[in-house]
């Protein structure tokens, strides 16, 4: 076998390969194997059909293109790999040239990657917000978790914001009802956002027994981007009441015997949780300036690619429906071409960002061990909600684990420019991050977390 690489543009090549008739021959073996279960010829047992009976059969043609369709796409992989070609996504082939017992010619156009050239980061300095608890957060952490220890009780007075009444829901567009808006004893917390625009101006104020109506948008279903008229009965009203903040708590909510402890680890969570929001700054100030200061040429298939899967979730929820995507779209005061352009340079985005990062782990020889590639797979079935058993089944069927692979590896890479990078907070302190991404090549596993949202890219 014979294969050319042609440069067609610094994301593209075409691949030309000469395959003698004679390297065909288990090709044909297969073919004729194949053939003969699928046709049944008198004297002859399925599968036991010379070679020369089903060509007399059925002709040479069947045979030819079954020998094709197998040997281009295994002659195409062994071309690459001699080639060394970095192939991103699906190849187009084209047969260029087929005589019967001499030659099959083919060629195939396929994305590559680009050839970038990194920046030089030497003395690279970024600044992120100060690290800083107040107690306000602290008292407001205090309150969720008392919240969670709240007793409900029955008021007789109007709903107030904070309140949970119970309420029933009906709608209308244009006299004709909404049944997915309709709704009766539905347990409902003024101000949670949780329901349609307008229902907390329309409750408050209202008491058990009254009835508002408003008018809304609707952004899902049927009716998705009409004004629709709700109509909304309150039926009780209820209050939170929370329990005292005080020592008796602290031992009731937590492992703590006074309340000033349980405050003292709620501030430590939060320094941590505000530790963690200081990384993923200085994780996205630093891989901006690398898109920034790096030319990344885009392969225009794989740009294509990302873009159509990204409208593809989009427009799910909507059973692929365009045009209640499109009202919906309209309801949050967006129109189908903005909506496209954002996709388009998200996508377009998020290639130079998985090129890139792949360059700086090429150059660091970037790679991942089974526990780092475990500690990705149990986060994201974690994420999704299944075990990581599940979540591994479901990647191997749909063919992502080398996508997850690829993710973690650029995680690392970005982690090991971070690293290099002199991070400093507001104030002009030199913020040590070595808890987050390390100190040396060995990140820790926090790196996980902290790199996944920018090394989630699209999958080769």
């Amino acid at each position: 076998m014979k294969s050319t690489v042609e440069q067609l543009s610094p994301t593209r090549v075409k691949i030309n390969v000469e395959v003698p008739f004679d390297e065909l021959k288990p090709n044909f073996d297969a073919a004729y194997r194949k053939i003969a279960q699928q046709v049944r010829v008198p004297g002859f047992r399925p599968g036991k059909v010379p070679a020369r009976v089903l060509e007399s059969r059925i002709g040479r043609a069947p045979v030819l293109d079954e020998v094709v369709n197998e040997a281009i796409p295994a002659k195409y992989i062994e071309a690459v790999r001699a080639g060394e070609v970095r192939t991103l996504g699906q190849p187009e082939f084209e047969v260029t040239k087929l005589e019967d017992r001499e030659v099959l010619e083919f060629s195939a156009e396929v994305d590559v990657r680009p050839e970038i050239e990194l920046p030089d980061l030497a003395g690279l300095e970024i600044s992120v917000d100060d690290v800083e608890t107040t107690d306000e957060e602290v008292a407001e952490q205090l309150d969720e978790l008392r919240a969670r220890f709240g007793t409900l009780t029955g008021v007789e007075r109007p709903a107030q914001t904070g309140d949970f009444v119970s309420i029933d829901l009906s709608a209308s567009v244009d006299g004709k009802p909404v049944e997915e808006a309709s709704t009766t004893g539905l347990s409902y917390e003024i101000g949670s956002g949780q329901l349609v625009d307008g229902i907390d101006e329309a409750i408050v104020g209202a008491a058990a027994g009254e009835t508002k109506v408003f008018t809304t948008k609707l952004v899902a279903g049927e009716f998705a981007g009409q004004d629709a008229e709700v109509t909304v009965t309150v039926q009780s009203v209820k209050e939170r009441e929370l329990p005292e903040a005080d020592d008796e708590f602290a031992q009731l909510a937590s492992e703590f015997d006074t309340i000033d402890e349980l405050r003292e680890d709620l501030r430590t969570r939060l320094g941590r949780v505000k530790k963690m929001q200081q990384g993923v700054q200085a994780r996205d100030k630093v891989l901006e300036i690398l898109l920034e200061r790096t030319e990344v040429p885009l392969p225009e298939k794989v740009v294509e690619a990302e873009i159509e899967n990204r409208k593809h979730d989009a427009v799910h929820p909507f059973d692929h429906d365009e045009e209640q995507f499109a009202k919906a779209l309209e309801a949050e005061g967006r129109t189908l071409d903005e909506f496209n352009a954002e996709v388009k340079e998200e996508s377009e985005k998020a290639v130079r960002t998985q090129l890139l990062l792949d360059t700086i782990a090429d150059k660091e020889q970037t790679s991942v061990n089974d526990g780092e590639l475990t500690e990705r797979i149990i986060y994201q079935a974690q994420r999704f909600g299944v075990s990581p058993d599940e979540y591994v089944q479901r990647a191997q069927q749909s063919g992502q684990l080398s996508a997850i692979y690829a993710d973690v590896r650029r995680g690392k890479a970005l982690a090991s420019v971070v690293r290099g990078t002199t991070v400093k907070d507001a104030s002009g302190s030199e913020v040590d991050l070595s808890e987050l991404f390390g100190a040396d090549e060995e990140a820790p596993a926090e790196e996980t977390q902290v790199t996944e949202e920018a090394a989630a890219t699209p999958a080769e």
